[in-house]
């Protein structure tokens, strides 16, 4: 969820930075970090392939406390985020769509991970995205807790789109605005969040 990206700090890239340990997140209203959760489910962590790991490894790089944050130092609350930055860029592109947002990156997770190439594991499926579990074999499962098998199965599931050729250093400090590449960009939003490439 944005809410917990954007409260993300540099302590919280584990096992070499292959894991995301989930555990508080930015309150809707107010800039600033909470330590609760929206669900009990939604305390966890979030494995990555080896790809996205060195990619994120590189921005994270150096850097301590909140990895995104204004220039005031505090967190960005996803609505203004939202409505000056991503929902013009998403315009841009064709992809606007009242209510979806964000929540259209979770979408995407959710569809690649059960696409039928992939088909991941469904308990870590569930566990990477805050679902609930609704049955006592999802309640008990110990994969949660096989460190191994959480990363054998993120590598080989991929993650459905190119990553970027450059690592941008940060959000933009002095307000939201946009920089001219000398190279198309790449990524996941010029797929229009179906098309799939890369691993």
């Amino acid at each position: 969820m944005v809410s917990e990206a954007l409260a993300l700090e540099a302590r919280h890239f584990i096992n070499g930075g292959l894991t995301i340990l989930v555990e508080q997140q930015v309150d809707k209203d107010h800039p600033r970090v909470v330590n609760y959760l929206k669900t009990d489910a939604s305390w966890r962590q979030i494995d990555l392939h080896p790809d996205v790991a060195a990619y994120l490894r590189n921005f994270v790089s150096g850097k301590s406390g909140l990895i995104l944050r204004t220039e005031n130092d505090t967190p960005y609350l996803y609505g203004n985020l939202a409505d000056d930055w991503l929902d013009q860029r998403l315009a841009k592109l064709g992809l606007y769509e009242a209510g979806m947002g964000w929540h259209s990156f979770r979408r995407f997770r959710n569809s690649w991970l059960r696409a039928p190439a992939q088909r991941c594991q469904e308990d870590l499926r569930k566990y990477w995205l805050a679902h609930k579990p609704k049955e006592m074999g999802e309640l008990y499962s110990s994969l949660k807790e096989d460190l191994p098998t959480r990363l054998a199965e993120a590598e080989r599931v991929g993650y459905g789109f190119a990553l970027p050729k450059e690592v941008v250093p940060n959000v933009p400090r002095k307000g939201l605005f946009v920089v001219a590449r000398k190279t198309p960009a790449t990524g996941i939003l010029l797929n229009r969040m179906t098309e799939t490439r890369g691993v």
